[in-house]
């Protein structure tokens, strides 16, 4: 299952790049990956129905209860025929379908598909949350497309909003049932479901999660607007799969919950009212579509009443209507494709003769609209039988009413579907009198497109006929649940029964119901309208906006002290007050350790100080980092080498790099805010805050009860092959904190340094080819121009100091940079290496090589021709998250954890002994990615930070208005 998962993502890594060289024929190449899934699921049946559970488990933090757990049933093993087969199907259509983009599309469609296969195979409430969402973030991708219009920008958010909205509320409710289960297995959960507390509020949460997913009245308003969709879109994600994981997740906790309190009178109340609602209004729409996707939201009502009453009968009835229901409703959505195709409209008011010019196309339509609308020997006439069957013996044998009103939804429902099957194959291919027939569109791909329509309607005729088969597969589920009557058995013919009379009536109803129409228009017209709930998104949304919009207005005045001040008041009230009124112990600390920590003291207090009085901005960022130096020595004098050294770094280059976006920004920092008053009660809440901070760092310490963790580390080191625990922390003990913190750091960088480049654009540039550039400044022009300069050979020290005019070039710095640069780099490989052993590691390493771009930088104004041609930054970064991620990966591939190291020892010819661990290879990537980050910066903070001034006086420069261009003296600065 996990290798089948991972093959989707590969595979669909892959195909953008496949389809510049195969064009149309890397949907093929897709379609076999879902074809493979169908294989294997079909390979595993008889064991899955004889009662085997395939099992396979991702340990992740096993102490913690973190493991992915896949498991393929029966249900998982219909929901899997579902998804591949109709993936299949679809992704071979979309080949004669997509005129553009391919790469992309079937790249989304394939990952969709293994997305859908993880979340019907997992066993875990957290993982299958994950995959959850994961369908959510790929629909919207489809829907928008590539920024399509703004219709489909519109639907897709919707879309995306509204289901995931859902899914926050279905997260809390799965932590509410794994709590109080004391288990997030799904399988142990249903097997041994809890009661009570506040297990009720969970199932709610948990249903309007899936009511949301499954486009349940009154959530229902983005399905019809995702209509905008390509077809196959609409074919796969909103009427076979996506929305489908709403009943999936309905039926796999029907076992366990389905006798508590709110499930049943919600899952029936909500399901018969869409099932209704949907059908009334798919009688009413002109667009195909629409038609279908009303259509969808009405049968995914009945399927959420069926698998949510939790009795065998019903269970073994909403399997059959979930396959069939798969197959003519995605088939419908392909015909309506194809129709799309050949006359360029879905409007079923414009559309008329194409069943006589298409008769094969109308043959396919048929049959799939007649499993919609319950005629044998179609699988949708077995569903129909099954649940007229189930319901009417449920109120004939029943004490209560409740029965009795859900067969007459049932019975109602039914009738509205054979009205819009009839009224939707009507309106696709029926000759309608005074209305043109549309010009036919080229029939080129036409066979290639029916094929799959064809596929899925023998699928459909297949099942039925087949139906002793179509039993085997579904009564495994359906046997775990409450018998409340005789069991039910699957047949095209049980004898004059009520269940067939009823299902004869709905046929007749349904055709009335269709003739009937423009007199039931007539009163339509006349009655009083229901809520819209499309309006009523809409009205949401934009009533949401303005309260936003005015509540920002008064809470975000563009003042960072007013900020800053709510956010220590905030502070001061809430963590302070519990200090105050719980009896903590507050021990006097020792001063000091050591007397050297008397003058390091000093300097971090009197730097401190003197910052929050000077108003220099140059002076303020070099008394900052004055206290940061002094910081890292008194990591050094308590023994953290380690974090000196990073500190160490780190203030550095900031401090380069806060000096350099200084030069767009004015000297001082302006005149004092605020009034006298104002300023003392400033200085007051700060003073505040740093004595509360004071007091919890004392308190905390005082208040430990449990062994440091730091111990466990110090003991377990040697087993990692490290002797720098600091060192063996970040790669080993906690590398998964460090993954996700080089991630956080790598997107941080490319997010400032693309605000960067567009704040650059306010200052003007150079034009290059239409865009508006920058050039980038060395810290030579920082220099006063009237001081002494040696005369500069022509040999460059620097290849990028050829781009510089002589008058800022400095020969000594380029001599030392160019010796410097090498060596710096070297140090900075040796750090890395020897990160196990003794200080450094790849964030120090990292941070030492950004020393060395920063020096080129500074010398020659660019870090990025630093080797033999230009270095993208995002490259090198991302390479390095790459690396790091495919190192903790890897472990996997050989059967162990991810993120687990592995200790490799040898004897080598001269080197003699020697011991390494596989974490260095993940620690490698650590140092690309803030090697990358630096060279980020620095290209974004180098160009765009060019003055105002400093631009209007190079314009002068190059007009003459001051001088020759290249006169150092005819330019002041």
């Amino acid at each position: 299952m996990l290798v089948l998962i991972a093959a989707h993502a590969v595979v669909a890594a892959a195909l953008p790049a496949l389809a510049a060289r195969l064009g149309r024929a890397v949907w093929a190449v897709a379609a076999l990956v879902p074809l493979a899934a169908l294989v294997w699921a079909a390979a595993l049946t008889p064991a899955v129905l004889d009662g085997e559970t395939p099992l396979e488990r991702l340990s992740w933090a096993p102490s913690l209860g973190l493991e992915a757990v896949m498991r393929l049933d029966p249900l998982s093993l219909l929901m899997v025929f579902v998804i591949s087969g109709v993936g299949a199907a679809v992704l071979l259509y979309s080949a004669r379908y997509t005129e553009e983009g391919h790469g992309r599309e079937s790249a989304l469609l394939l990952v969709f598909a293994g997305v859908m296969l993880g979340l019907v195979t997992a066993d875990n409430l957290l993982v299958l949350y994950v995959f959850w969402e994961l369908t959510t973030v790929v629909s919207f991708l489809l829907i928008a497309g590539r920024g399509r219009s703004a219709e489909h920008r519109t639907a897709a958010e919707q879309a995306l909003v509204v289901t995931t909205g859902g899914g926050l509320a279905m997260l809390l409710g799965f932590v509410m049932l794994g709590e109080s289960a004391g288990t997030y297995r799904i399988s142990e959960l249903v097997a041994d479901p809890p009661s009570g507390g506040y297990v009720p509020a969970a199932l709610v949460l948990v249903l309007v999660g899936v009511f949301t997913k499954s486009a349940q009245m009154p959530l229902h308003g983005w399905l019809p607007a995702a209509m905008v969709a390509p077809t196959p879109v609409s074919a796969y994600l909103h009427a076979a799969a996506m929305v489908k994981a709403g009943v999936y997740l309905v039926a796999r906790l029907a076992p366990g919950f389905a006798d508590a309190a709110p499930w049943r009178p919600l899952v029936l109340t909500v399901g018969l009212v869409s099932l209704l609602a949907g059908a009334w209004r798919a009688l009413w729409e002109s667009d195909l579509k629409r038609v279908l996707a009303y259509g969808t939201i009405s049968e995914l009502g009945l399927l959420i009443a069926l698998l949510g009453y939790g009795t065998r009968n019903a269970a073994l009835a909403g399997e059959v209507m979930l396959l069939a229901h798969a197959t003519f409703k995605s088939a419908l959505f392909l015909v309506t494709g194809l129709v799309e195709h050949h006359t360029g409209t879905r409007d079923l008011e414009r559309l008329s003769g194409v069943g006589r010019r298409r008769p094969a196309l109308l043959a396919l339509a048929a049959l799939a609209a007649a499993s919609m609308a319950g005629l044998p020997p179609l699988v949708g006439y077995l569903g129909h039988e099954a649940y007229f069957d189930t319901f009417w013996e449920a109120a004939r044998h029943g004490a209560g009413t409740g029965e009795v009103w859900v067969v007459a939804a049932l019975t109602a429902g039914s009738a509205l579907t054979v009205a819009y099957a009839v009224r939707f194959l009507w309106g696709a291919f029926a000759d309608k009198p005074g209305v043109p027939s549309p010009p036919a569109g080229a029939g080129d791909r036409a066979l290639g497109m029916a094929a799959p329509i064809a596929v899925l309607v023998a699928a459909a005729l297949a099942a039925g006929v087949w139906y002793p088969g179509t039993e085997a597969l579904t009564e495994p589920y359906a046997a775990g649940l409450p018998r409340f009557q005789e069991p039910y058995h699957l047949a095209l013919w049980h004898g004059p029964t009520p269940a067939l009379a009823l299902s004869a009536g709905t046929l007749a109803a349904g055709l009335v119901l269709h003739r009937a129409r423009p007199a039931l228009a007539a009163a339509r017209a006349r009655a009083p309208r229901f809520p819209d709930a499309q309006e009523g998104y809409r009205r949401l949304r934009h009533g949401l906006d303005g309260a936003a919009v005015r509540f920002t207005r008064h809470t975000q005045v563009g003042s960072l002290p007013a900020y800053l001040t709510v956010l220590l008041a905030v502070v001061l009230a809430v963590p302070g007050t519990a200090l105050l009124l719980r009896d903590v112990p507050l021990p006097a600390p020792p001063l000091w350790a050591s007397a050297v920590q008397a003058p390091l003291a000093a300097v971090v207090l009197v730097p401190a100080v003197a910052l929050a009085r000077v108003r220099s901005r140059l002076a303020a960022t070099l008394l900052a980092g004055a206290v940061g130096y002094g910081t890292a020595g008194f990591f050094l004098v308590q023994g953290a080498p380690d974090l000196a050294l990073t500190q160490f770094l780190v203030e550095t280059l900031t401090l380069v790099i806060v000096v350099l976006v200084l030069r767009g920004l004015p000297a001082d920092f302006g005149a004092r805010p605020g009034s006298p008053p104002v300023r003392r009660m400033r200085l007051a809440l700060a003073a505040a805050a740093g004595t509360l901070v004071a007091l919890l760092a004392v308190a905390a310490s005082a208040a430990r009860r449990e062994r440091p963790v730091s111990g466990y580390y110090a003991e377990h080191a040697a087993d990692a092959g490290v002797h720098n625990v600091v060192n063996g922390i970040i790669v080993d003990f906690r590398a998964m904190d460090t993954l996700g913190e080089i991630a956080v750091l790598m997107v941080t960088a490319v997010g400032v340094g693309a605000l960067i480049t567009v704040r650059g654009d306010a200052y003007g540039g150079e034009e290059d080819g239409g865009a508006r550039t920058l050039r980038a400044r060395p810290f030579s022009v920082l220099r006063h121009p009237r001081t002494a300069r040696w005369s500069v050979p022509r040999e460059q020290w620097l290849p990028e100091a050829r781009e510089l005019p002589a008058h800022e070039r400095s020969l000594l710095l380029e001599v030392v940079t160019r010796m410097l640069f090498p060596a710096v780099l070297v140090l900075s490989v040796y750090l890395l290496y020897s990160g196990h052993l003794r200080a450094g590691g790849g964030f120090a390493a990292g941070l030492v090589a950004g020393q060395a771009f920063t020096l080129r930088y500074l010398v020659g104004g660019r870090a990025d021709t630093a080797f033999a041609g230009p270095l993208d930054p995002r490259v090198v970064a991302g390479g390095g998250l790459a690396l790091a991620a495919a190192a903790g990966l890897a472990p996997v591939a050989f059967g162990g954890e991810p993120l687990s190291t592995a200790l490799l020892a040898g004897t080598l010819p001269v080197l003699g002994h020697v011991e390494v661990t596989t974490s260095v290879v993940f620690d490698t990537g650590v140092y690309l990615l803030v090697a990358g980050v630096c060279l980020k910066l620095l290209s974004a903070v180098g160009p765009a930070q060019v003055s105002v001034q400093e631009a209007a006086r190079e314009a002068a420069g190059a007009t003459g208005a001051s001088g020759a261009p290249d006169d150092p003296g005819s330019r002041e600065r």
